[in-house]
């Protein structure tokens, strides 16, 4: 696209047409995690201030869907899946799989680039995370959460995700 260069980043800074023109130019990929995941990792981190991941959940539900971080905010907030069309979306816990099929798709060679994933491991040790934390949050909070997430459950298929139920 003649303005790949430019220091301008976000599409909200182009027109329509140079939005269209542009997005029809790049092969567009979405990774998306299961959103408990995501907050999980993001407790992890370190990234709230709270001592305790159930109170790390209330900071999330009080920041609210604008006030939020951008490490917890629901994903068709950030990525807009109903208005661009994605070329791939890549499910975290199925890259080794995922990632191979897409370097593979644009003619790169997948063994060479992919870093050694085990995948199993990570859906084991997030199936383990996710029960223990689940258990230290209200029902209030886990009415709240898959309420908060409502749109990213019913845009990706996180079937065995925690705020599904």
């Amino acid at each position: 696209y003649r303005r790949l260069h430019t220091k301008e980043t976000r599409l909200s800074k182009f027109n329509q047409t140079e939005i269209k023109a542009m997005l029809g130019s790049y092969t567009k990929v979405l990774f998306v995690r299961d959103p408990f995941h995501r907050l999980i990792a993001t407790f992890l981190q370190g990234m709230g201030i709270s001592s305790s991941f159930s109170s790390f959940i209330q900071e999330v539900l009080d920041s609210g869907m604008h006030n939020g971080s951008m490490a917890w905010k629901p994903l068709v907030s950030l990525c807009r899946p109903c208005l661009i069309h994605y070329d791939y979306v890549v499910m975290f816990g199925f890259l080794r799989q995922e990632l191979g099929h897409l370097l593979h798709r644009a003619g790169l060679l997948e063994g060479s680039l992919l870093p050694e994933l085990t995948d199993s491991q990570v859906q084991w040790t997030y199936r383990w995370l996710s029960e223990q934390m689940f258990s230290e949050l209200s029902a209030q909070q886990k009415k709240q959460l898959s309420h908060f997430y409502r749109w990213d459950l019913a845009a990706f298929p996180f079937s065995s995700s925690f705020l599904s139920d």
